[in-house]
């Protein structure tokens, strides 16, 4: 713990020195023993405003199952028990390919939103939603809520959900008609916890930036937060071994955010793999708050070596991790590749 302590301590002089002139409103109360959970890639993590506890969900390393875990700090989460809240079904939809499970609360009930695909199609992505009415998402029992519908029947995955000014939005990742790459995100209003309203459906970014199309030409992952002025949307990019990388998007709070022309894009990566660090392919990330509840933290998913053992669907060495965010003057999220976890 002192090594990590004085770790953290030399970090924020590195931050000061980088010039980053406005940082997180508060110092973690404690410095972060990553990865916070192994083999568990798309992480995302709940913080119960309650109890300011959290509830932690990931992809499964087999892709055949949806677990939870919960602890009260960020570093106890590799120790807590998971718990098999669902399983893929023996065929049909939801038989395979089980991916990128998250945790909304909408409307007092709790929903997973996730992608799976048909055995006999394994490649027929597809959004889908759990939902259970318990008032702690451990407990209780996960119902199927049906598939979430878009106007294109396509590989479609990665949705997320969320409020702004009181509207629900989902943002997920899908391709396009002519299948000219992989995925483009995409958002729309939602009408229900598990639908979206078709006409209100937005491109919001494809995959055209150099880095974006290595392997595979693809904007996946979305995750929102809202700071600054600004509903900022990280996004992961390429095919996710060591070229895998995170982007951003971002529209001023006041404007419409189903016109196109509202977002802006950076036209460079904002996390990518550092060798030194002993990073590889960082991304699919989420935001949550630190245990003190004020300091925005991002959770994502890394490898700690280049070269894959297998596939990326053979290799389950994807941990979940976590790291303080800064912010600079202008109010943008500053993540410090250069500098380890």
């Amino acid at each position: 713990m002192l090594q990590q302590t004085i770790k953290y301590a030399l970090q924020l002089v590195s931050l000061t020195l980088a010039g980053v002139s406005m940082v997180s409103n508060a110092a973690p109360l404690e410095p972060i023993d990553n990865p916070i959970v192994v083999q568990r890639a798309d992480p995302w993590i709940v913080r119960h405003d309650d109890t300011g506890c959290y509830t932690f969900i990931g992809t499964s390393p087999k892709f055949d199952e949806i677990e939870l875990r919960a602890a009260c700090r960020l570093n106890d989460l590799k120790i807590a028990e998971p718990k098999v809240i669902w399983k893929k079904n023996a065929k049909g939809p939801m038989s395979v390919n089980i991916w990128a499970p998250e945790l909304h609360e909408v409307d007092g009930d709790w929903y997973i939103y996730f992608a799976a695909g048909d055995i006999d199609h394994p490649w027929s992505i597809r959004m889908y939603a759990l939902k259970n009415t318990a008032e702690n998402p451990m407990d209780g029992k996960w119902e199927e809520a049906g598939r979430i519908a878009t106007p294109i029947d396509s590989f479609s995955l990665d949705a997320t959900s969320f409020e702004h000014r009181g509207k629900r939005y989902l943002v997920w990742a899908q391709q396009d008609a002519k299948r000219t790459y992989n995925s483009a995100l995409w958002i729309a209003e939602m009408d229900s916890p598990t639908s979206i309203k078709f006409e209100t459906v937005t491109l919001l970014s494809e995959p055209k930036l150099n880095w974006e199309v290595l392997g595979y030409k693809v904007n996946e992952g979305a995750a929102v937060i809202v700071r600054h002025g600004r509903v900022l949307i990280t996004y992961s990019a390429s095919a996710t071994d060591h070229r895998y990388a995170m982007g951003l998007l971002w529209a001023d709070e006041n404007a419409d955010l189903l016109d196109s022309a509202s977002w802006h894009k950076r036209e460079e990566p904002i996390f990518t793999t550092n060798a030194e660090a002993g990073r590889f392919g960082p991304g699919h990330n989420s935001f949550v708050k630190a245990e003190d509840g004020k300091t925005d933290v991002m959770i994502y998913h890394s490898r700690d070596y280049e070269t894959l053992r297998g596939n990326p669907l053979t290799d389950p060495n994807r941990h979940a991790r976590a790291r303080v965010i800064y912010w600079d003057a202008e109010g943008f999220p500053v993540l410090h590749p250069e500098l380890t976890d």
